[in-house]
């Protein structure tokens, strides 16, 4: 009989409750606690479960039997989560990655520590991730890409063969990279963009937002 790991998820949010989810239904991994910083612990249980000071955990879950997933969003460009990553890491920590089953990987597994891949994602052979990236559902990873590391993938984002996209990178849902272009560090792609060039470091491309008609619905006929 195989014996689950034991995980501790930084973070009682949103995200932190979707990987509980995630790595208790989808992975080998048996959620045990949550951990905070101390002034943001608020709550004693999370989920039905402990809830411990980041300051303190060393003394409840030693790094010799316990992993931690470092559950937060792109705050700050994706600082807050490389930040914490970082932290547990020096603590001696390894840090677990959830990859769905329902996600087509094809790349040999070259995906780094405190990764977040949900399902529906295609990552095509060759192919390589970086750590503490998250790639919500639904993504297209072309051949030949490169994610480095602390990014942040929404869902629905096509990214062609041959893309290097730099570390603390947010791409927003819809937006396009056409093939063997370089997105620099800390760029922002908004929600629908198109990118048909490199994008320059600490870059923002935002994509045109659909003006409402100046037909209103009850005039539109078919419908």
């Amino acid at each position: 009989m195989i014996m689950n790991k034991n995980l501790v998820i930084f973070g009682t949010g949103d995200i932190a409750q979707l990987a509980h989810y995630y790595f208790s239904t989808d992975s080998e991994y048996e959620v045990v606690a949550f951990t905070v910083n101390a002034d943001y612990l608020i709550e004693k249980t999370f989920c039905g479960l402990p809830v411990v000071a980041f300051e303190e955990i060393t003394s409840h879950y030693a790094p010799q039997e316990f992993d931690i997933f470092v559950a937060l969003s792109y705050s700050k460009l994706n600082l807050v989560r490389k930040e914490k990553y970082l932290a547990a890491k020096t603590l001696g920590y390894k840090l677990a990655s959830f990859i769905s089953s329902r996600a087509n990987v094809l790349n040999e597994g070259h995906i780094g520590e405190n990764c977040f891949i949900f399902e529906d994602n295609t990552i095509q052979p060759f192919v390589t991730i970086g750590n503490n990236v998250t790639l919500w559902s639904g993504n297209h990873i072309g051949h030949h890409s490169s994610i480095k590391d602390h990014c942040f993938i929404a869902s629905h984002v096509v990214v062609s063969g041959g893309v290097e996209i730099g570390e603390q990178c947010f791409i927003g849902v819809n937006a396009t990279l056409r093939d063997h272009i370089k997105i620099g560090e800390k760029c922002v792609i908004g929600a629908g963009s198109l990118l048909l060039s490199d994008a320059e470091p600490e870059g923002v491309y935002m994509g045109a937002a659909t003006e409402r008609s100046k037909v209103p619905s009850t005039r539109l006929k078919g419908i």
